[in-house]
């Protein structure tokens, strides 16, 4: 797998770069800040404008990570340029599953060591990833303050992306809500077996309480049948709208597929492993739902289809 890591610091432009934003660093410098320094201060900054999706879910074992890397994959064959958020930040895993091994990660951002663009890695089909680390307390207990900055952070590197998605952690703990809340549609995956329909339930629930606007998208994950995923989904929709007044989305479902954790030992994403496999099928028609086909030359400045909705 490619790897790339880019810098925005003034000594790798070069003479001839045009000017450009100061890279992000996640720490407040203790001397006065300079009018310029103060001019690119994060809090001038907004967050991305270009579709953001977060990728949720109740519980932990549904297949949220795996979708959120097969989706960018998938969206990434259809010529989108997506950025990958791994926002699992005490538990991350997208670089596994997509085959990296990044030198760097958002704990290297959060110290002030590194800016977002030197973290950036390129994975398969040109997806760029924005690695998170395992068991660093740092990111795993992440202040109000870094975690706006790294909201607003995305916002700087949106030029190079038409689809920004973020691999929140699963549970319902404040960073993960913050996140959900940031993005434009939450997408909830659950599967069929009873504490992960309840605890996406649950995970709805406080999101409306927290002040969600859009009605989040669900898919079924390891489903044995369409029928079943229609059912849970249903059952789902049903119970959001009776007790929540709100009516989810069905975006679909992934079937089980031995090919999934097949794919995950060999640290590669099933829709490049096994790409004839039902689960990869099932990622890429999520995607082309997500992304109008391409008519031009260029497949990268087509923009995002305004409603998700098919």
């Amino acid at each position: 797998m490619a790897r790339r890591s880019r810098s925005l610091s003034a000594s790798q432009s070069g003479a001839g770069a045009p000017s450009r934003r100061r890279a992000l660093r996640l720490v407040r410098r203790r001397a006065r800040p300079t009018a310029e320094a103060a001019a690119d201060h994060p809090s001038r900054w907004t967050r991305p404008h270009v579709r953001t999706l977060a990728i949720a879910s109740g519980k932990g074992g549904v297949g949220k990570s795996n979708l959120a890397a097969n989706l960018a994959v998938a969206l990434g064959e259809l010529g989108a340029r997506v950025l990958l958020l791994d926002a699992d930040l005490a538990q991350a895993n997208l670089d596994l599953l997509l085959g990296l091994n990044p030198r760097y990660d958002l704990q290297h951002v959060v110290s002030g060591e590194k800016s977002l663009e030197e973290i950036m890695v390129e994975g398969p089909r040109g997806v760029t990833l924005l690695p998170a680390a395992s068991g660093v307390p740092a990111l795993a207990e992440l202040d109000d303050y870094r975690r706006e900055c790294l909201l607003r952070g995305l916002g700087q590197l949106e030029a190079g992306a038409d689809i920004i998605l973020i691999d929140v952690a699963s549970g319902t703990s404040r960073q993960v809500l913050s996140f959900c809340l940031a993005a434009d549609q939450v997408v909830m995956v659950t599967t069929p077996e009873m504490p992960a329909f309840s605890d996406a339930y649950a995970m709805i629930k406080l999101l409306q309480q927290s002040g969600l606007k859009r009605p989040p998208a669900l898919v079924v994950n390891a489903a044995a049948s369409p029928e079943e995923a229609e059912e849970i989904a249903h059952r789902l929709r049903l119970v959001a709208r009776r007790f929540l007044k709100l009516e989810p989305e069905s975006w679909g479902y992934v079937p089980f597929d031995a090919a999934v954790p097949s794919a995950v030992r060999r640290q590669e994403p099933v829709v490049t492993a096994f790409p004839r496999s039902p689960a990869a099928h099932a990622y890429r028609s999520l995607a082309a739902r997500l992304w109008e086909a391409p008519a031009g030359p260029n497949p990268s400045t087509r923009p995002l289809l305004e409603k998700l909705e098919a």
